[in-house]
Formats: C-alpha cells, structure tokens, sequence
C-alpha cells in the first residue's frame, strides 16, 4: 500500500474521487510524524445524502479485519456532517511514513462527499491533511413502455415494460440485481400472487414465469428478476430486463402500487414506482 501526499506533510489523506453507491471505494491516511495515542478526526460533509448513510473503516493489520470507525453525526445541517474517527499511535517520520488503509460505502442517494482529515497528538498539537472529495454516483435507470394512470382488464392481455439499468459510474458493479413490487387492497381483500402474472423474456429462453412472493405480514408481493447480462456489469454496460403483466380473472378491483428497483447486494440503488388499476373490462 502506497504512502499518500508529499514528504513535507505531517499528515496527508487520499480519497478515490468517486465513490459510486454500494461499492467500497479507496481511502488512506499517511502519517509522517511521531505520535503516541493520537485520535485521526475525519471531517465529513455530504451533499445530497446524509452523512448517517456513509460507511467508512479502516483496516486492522492485527487481526486483518476491517472495522467500523467511531462516528458521530450533527443530523441539523444541510449539507450534513458527520465525524469519523479512530486512535492512532506511530513512530512514523518523514522517512519512514505510516498509511492506515480505509474505505469508503455510501449507500443512499447520489451527491458529493468531501473529507477533512486531522490527528490530535494527544499533546496539544494538531495536523490537518488537504481536504478531498469524491463523486458518489450510481447506475441509472429508466423504464419504457408503461405510462401513468395504466389500466389492466382482469383476464385480458398482458402489458409489456422494459427496465433499462446502464452502469455510468467508472466501477464495475459485481452483484447487480433487480426486483418487481406490487401492493394493492379494496375494502374486501388484497392482491395475492396468484392475482398476477409477471413474466420476463430471457434470451434464448423466450418468455419465463417469474413467481411472485408474498411480503410477510404486509399484503405486498415482490419478485426477482432472472439476470440479464454479464457479472459484474462493465463501466457503460447495460443490462435490459423485459417484462409483460396480466391479471387474473377473479383478481380485486383495486389500484394497485407497484413498481421495480436495483440493487448491488444488500443496497437499494433505485426504484421506479408503475401503478395501475386493475379493471373488470
């Protein structure tokens, strides 16, 4: 791991200048002074998310771990603020600098991050380190082929819809993934499974069922969408998932909230809301 800065910075901090959302993205502190219990302070300023959706750690060489920093958030700001920190203590000099690795997850909404990095010796002195920033970004998404205020008949054809995700960051994205959601009550019951009929056009498969699962406690449904394109999806790679819904003839006459989101993992990306009303003709 290479050291950050100049040989004439006490402290120096290097940050990837973009962080797209879900991905881990590199970060590092240099130190180049001697300093026995010191406290590293990052200063963090966030725009277009809150800082409390920012994750950052730092690598444990002892027990080749990664791990949380303490963090602390004001909650009060716009842009937010937030203050990451941990201890450090080196016999680090100018010719012998110490780097801690770090990294860096956001994993709300796209926007901009900016760290200011300091360290508290512990005996009144205090070095500061060049402000960075990074781009937090994701892949975009759109849909075509569905318009606001779309009717479905019960029993009648299917509608089909194109979900589009192209990944615009500079990172591949090695878990992408993506989903259908629907929810729907009247006053005499909600939308089950077996009230739709999802399916999705797999290449060299041709058109595949894709099951709709209940949501627990809430009358919602979701679904899985069957992989589209390589993994990990490429910088400018697109990966098109093609759908069709009906419904069911003795499906309720209601509205119904559905739509579909992405994902890399465990972290939301997007979602695109695509309501409809089921009708009796």
């Amino acid at each position: 791991m290479a050291a950050t800065g100049t040989a004439a910075q006490k402290l120096s901090y290097g940050l990837a200048p973009e962080a797209p959302i879900g991905l881990w993205s590199s970060s590092n502190v240099t130190l180049r002074t001697p300093v026995s219990k010191g406290t590293v302070r990052l200063d963090v300023t966030t725009q277009g998310f809150i800082s409390a959706s920012l994750l950052i750690q730092r690598y444990d060489e002892k027990s080749h771990r990664w791990v949380d920093l303490d963090v602390q958030h004001s909650g009060t700001e716009t842009p937010d603020k937030g203050r990451f920190t941990f201890p450090l203590s080196s016999a680090a000099s100018p010719g012998r600098p110490a780097t801690v690795a770090l990294r860096v997850k956001a994993i709300d909404r796209p926007g901009r991050l900016t760290v200011t990095a300091s360290i508290d010796d512990g005996h009144g002195h205090t070095y500061g380190a060049p402000t960075r920033s990074a781009v937090v970004d994701r892949p975009t998404t759109t849909v075509t082929g569905w318009q606001a205020g779309a009717g479905l008949v019960r029993g009648g054809a299917a509608k089909e819809f194109d979900l589009t995700v192209k990944n615009t960051t500079k990172r591949a994205y090695p878990d992408l993934n993506a989903a259908y959601f629907a929810y729907g009550q009247n006053s005499e019951r909600a939308v089950v499974p077996k009230d739709l009929v999802l399916q999705q056009y797999v290449p060299g498969h041709g058109w595949q069922r894709v099951s709709l699962v209940p949501g627990g406690c809430d009358p919602g449904m979701s679904a899985a969408l069957i992989p589209t394109a390589k993994t990990p999806l490429a910088p400018g790679a697109t990966a098109v998932y093609r759908m069709r819904l009906a419904v069911a003839g003795d499906a309720p006459v209601v509205d119904v909230e559905a739509g579909v989101s992405v994902g890399t993992g465990d972290t939301s990306l997007d979602y695109q809301t695509l309501p409809f009303k089921i009708r009796a003709k």
